[in-house]
């Protein structure tokens, strides 16, 4: 079935390999969509007439600038930015800054593919993008990071705007970095344009709910998963990976929903605490002390044991969100899991399982969410961040959350609802790259060649 259109998209696929070498995440982003659409070009041949395709992989405007900085010492050092504005068919770009010493162009552009079909599922009127460089803020003092983003917004602020293009937080970039970039962009712009960031401090235009929103999505939709089954969240044994801001905030309304959670993680290895993570100590550790998780297992006693290094995914548990970074869930993990008999897994990181670890996942029948979905929520509650600020309005956080819970069932809703329509009942990777695509190739149509 639909040969001719899967051998359309091997072309497409060919070519965007030749146009793009050495960029294995956004080729492994791009390979995972495109692998669901031959269905649609079947149904729909003007998507196919109208290069949609082609042309959602080719980002509309792709900017790397230089970020020189001086550290307290007045040592010079000079780091990469990058901005990657993919696509504006459904709204102004919208998508985070990530600060991290991996962060290259081949990863912005894997990160701004997937917020493109992310922000189309919330039902939001935003486009897709990203942005970062390799400025590592670790062991920085706070004067060291305020000239950095200092740097960076003065090249970037040229390009942003809240009809424009309007960044968040990502990894290596929170309330403090958004303080300093927000500060710079005012001080340059002379305007207080509150809705060109998101992410901020709630007493000068943030959202109530933000800084959970992603990890409270994750969980809800996982929820959703485990209810289409017959199943629910309350006494399930769940296995978390990370420690950052998406983990804690999974690991805090999963134990809302009645779970226990067992696991979190940092680079150096991972924690199992079987009468449950204590939130409020993980909380003191990571954020407030920024020490390592092994602190944590030292201060639980007895309760908890520290694994340096090894899988998180080899503990037995019902349910698994990988919470930390990109293809940290490999085949052998999926397997571990399958074999302890996981019931669910949703991704609150972006693409963090292997596509191979996928498929061990969806072929032994678990209920697998794919971040694009799951982990929207972030995104959706920094959408509903612009509508308050568009309207010089703040909302309380029950309504904020009350209305990210409906977003996320919609969201699961969506892509239960469009895998089934086209042939592949409960494949939520189907789902959710064909639903998040056809909003995006309708509007394009309807836009015209641009």
């Amino acid at each position: 079935m639909h040969e001719a259109e899967n051998r359309a998209i091997e072309s497409i696929y060919a070519q965007i390999l030749r146009r793009n070498p050495g960029e294995t995440e956004f080729h492994q982003a791009v390979r995972e969509v495109l692998g669901s659409l031959g269905p649609v070009l079947a149904k729909r041949p003007e998507f196919a007439e109208a290069k949609i395709i082609e042309r959602v992989c080719e980002p509309e405007r792709q900017l790397i600038f230089r970020v020189p900085w001086a550290d307290d010492s007045g040592e010079v050092h000079i780091n990469r930015g990058f901005r990657v504005e993919f696509n504006s068919a459904l709204g102004p770009y919208k998508g985070g800054l990530r600060f991290h010493p991996s962060v290259s162009l081949g990863i912005v552009k894997f990160l701004g593919f997937e917020q493109i079909f992310k922000n189309a599922l919330t039902g939001m009127p935003i486009g897709g993008g990203k942005g970062g460089s390799d400025f590592d803020p670790k062991n920085r003092s706070d004067d060291e990071i305020m000239r950095f983003c200092q740097s960076f917004m003065t090249e970037l602020y040229r390009h942003l705007g809240e009809y424009t293009d309007v960044p968040a937080g990502d990894i290596g970039v929170g309330g403090r970095e958004i303080g300093y970039l927000f500060g710079q962009y005012k001080r340059i712009t002379n305007r207080y344009e509150s809705g060109v960031l998101t992410g901020k401090g709630l007493g000068w235009g943030g959202s109530q709910a933000r800084t959970e929103a992603t990890g409270y999505g994750t969980v809800l939709f996982t929820a959703e998963m485990l209810r289409h089954r017959g199943e629910g969240l309350e006494g399930q044994r769940v296995s978390i990976s990370g420690s950052g801001n998406v983990a804690i905030y999974a690991v805090e309304k999963a134990q809302q929903l009645g779970a226990t959670v067992v696991t979190c993680s940092d680079s150096t290895g991972y924690v199992v605490d079987e009468k449950g993570i204590d939130l409020a100590l993980l909380k003191q550790v990571k954020e407030v002390e920024r020490g390592r998780i092994s602190h944590y297992a030292e201060r639980r006693g007895a309760h908890a044991t520290f694994v340096a290094g090894g899988s998180v995914w080899e503990v037995s548990v019902d349910v698994a969100l990988p919470c930390a970074t990109q293809n940290e869930l490999t085949e052998s993990d999926a397997t571990a899991l399958v074999r302890n008999g996981v019931k669910a897994v949703a991704e609150g990181a972006n693409m963090p399982t292997t596509p191979e670890g996928v498929h061990v996942l969806q072929e032994a029948g678990v209920a697998f969410g794919p971040g694009k979905a799951a982990n929207a929520g972030g995104v959706a509650t920094s959408a509903l961040e612009m509508q308050q600020n568009a309207s010089r309005d703040s909302w309380t956080f029950a309504h904020t959350e009350e209305r990210l819970a409906e977003i996320m069932r919609n969201i699961h809703d969506s892509c239960h609802e469009t895998a089934e329509r086209y042939g592949s009942p409960g494949n939520y990777v189907v789902g959710a790259n064909i639903a998040g695509f056809e909003l995006v190739a309708e509007a394009m149509v309807a836009q015209g060649l641009i």
